[in-house]
């Protein structure tokens, strides 16, 4: 007689079910988005658009109203986000979720990405100069190893 084991979850074992895209508001982001939703769509599955609030303790001591600012960004990329999906609402059907989390991109990222189960992570290339020494969002999700992530130009 032999000891069964207990059925672990196995992501993106049949196709992706949630897919996080990450968003800042970025060109490179929306057509991550896009390029996300399109999968999602043909995939069926859940797409989480991300965004990632900074933690910006530098600029609050200098009495700059961070959190308001970020607010501000994270409706207006969700009012994007809606008036894109009611213009395609008639063409194309995706389930999407718009999730907020702060820190960091990269670990905000992961986070989302753990809590939300993903099976794929979508994002933007970098446009910021410094990401080619240091390492962008995009190689440093890559690295970690846990999702397929694609990235999107």
């Amino acid at each position: 007689m032999t000891e069964q084991q207990p059925h672990q979850f196995e992501r993106g074992t049949d196709g992706p079910k949630v897919i996080v895209v990450g968003v800042d508001g970025s060109d490179s982001s929306f057509r991550a988005a896009a390029y996300a939703g399109g999968l999602a769509r043909r995939q069926r599955a859940l797409l989480a658009v991300v965004y990632v609030q900074p933690v910006m303790t530098a600029g609050a001591a200098l009495g700059v109203p961070v959190a308001e600012t970020t607010d501000e960004i994270a409706e207006g990329l969700i009012a994007e986000i809606r008036e894109a999906t009611e213009r395609v609402k008639d063409i194309y059907d995706v389930r999407w979720e718009f999730h907020t989390f702060r820190g960091d991109p990269f670990n905000g990222l992961v986070t989302a990405a753990d809590e939300l189960k993903a099976d794929a992570v979508v994002v933007g290339a970098s446009e910021q100069a410094g990401h080619r020494i240091v390492g962008s969002v995009a190689i440093r999700l890559v690295k970690a190893g846990r999702w397929p992530v694609t990235v999107v130009p």
